[in-house]
């Protein structure tokens, strides 16, 4: 399998995900990384359209239905509870920054330092998933 390129790894995981309509966390958070650019140090942060678990240590943030942001966090101290909770994040300035604003569920008093930002290429992710359907 090593000699497979990711892409093809990818595109299988995917198909196998299709058929039980449920993708994985890894199959999840494969199919964003790989579509993902560099980390970057911070962006421009309002209100976002909405947000969705990948796995324990990641989640994606919908700031508009084209720019989507792949955020890793510092552990598994999320409480999400088997549903998707009402995330808080610290961001004051009108910018989400790396390294410095956290995030938390209204549920726990527990927070997440947000340890890396990186620009999706949204797309790019549709296309891979009609192409594995």
């Amino acid at each position: 399998m090593r000699s497979l390129p990711f892409a093809i790894v990818l595109l299988l995981s995917l198909a196998a995900c299709a058929s039980t309509g449920r993708m994985s966390e890894a199959d999840k958070l494969a199919l964003y990384s790989s579509h993902a650019g560099a980390p970057v140090r911070d962006i421009r942060y309002s209100n976002p359209v909405g947000w969705d678990k990948v796995d324990d240590q990641h989640l994606l943030l919908t700031m508009r239905p084209s720019e989507v942001w792949l955020l890793r966090i510092s552990g598994p101290c999320l409480d999400w509870g088997g549903a998707s909770p009402t995330i808080l994040i610290s961001a004051q300035t009108g910018r989400l920054s790396a390294g410095f604003d956290r995030i938390r569920t209204a549920e726990s008093p527990a927070s997440c330092r947000i340890e890396e930002i990186r620009r999706v290429d949204i797309a790019a992710v549709r296309a891979a998933q009609r192409a594995a359907e």
